[in-house]
């Protein structure tokens, strides 16, 4: 049985709020709940939403003073172990639809979503739950910084 969107973004909400409160195995259930019978749009949909909190969260963390290129002022990733990305494809995914969604790059977003769709699927999944981790990580840096101020 496929969930309405709007029961589908509650779960996703309430995910990251566990995984935030450290509630690992709820925070996977909830996330599974979404994604286990999901299509390609409706995953797409999910990574959307997460790439939306952890944009959301990257504003509050860094505000004006945010990774950008002198050029054009985009959004981008500084790699604090050079090559690491390359290592890890799943990061690389990660950071880089990450980024591409707060810069507003939706044709990025979608040419790597489509490229994880085409992994293996052990790859596209370590991806989305990529994402996932690391919007939990920024949203925790966020509340820190936060409680610090």
């Amino acid at each position: 049985m496929t969930i309405s969107t709007e029961d589908a973004s509650q779960l996703i909400f309430e995910a990251l709020a566990c995984g935030v409160a450290g509630e690992r195995d709820t925070a996977i259930d909830k996330l599974n709940s979404v994604c286990e019978d999901a299509d390609g749009p409706r995953m797409y949909g999910v990574c959307c939403a997460l790439a939306e909190a952890g944009a959301h969260m990257l504003r509050r963390v860094y505000g004006d003073a945010a990774p950008t290129t002198p050029e054009d002022g985009m959004w981008v990733v500084q790699e604090l172990q050079p090559g690491a990305m390359e290592d890890d494809p799943a990061k690389a995914f990660s950071m880089r639809f990450l980024i591409a969604w707060a810069n507003g790059d939706r044709d990025t977003t979608d040419a790597l979503f489509t490229a994880a769709t085409r992994a293996s699927n052990e790859q596209y999944i370590d991806s989305v739950c990529a994402l996932f981790v690391d919007v939990i990580g920024i949203t925790r840096l966020a509340l820190d910084q936060q409680k610090t101020t």
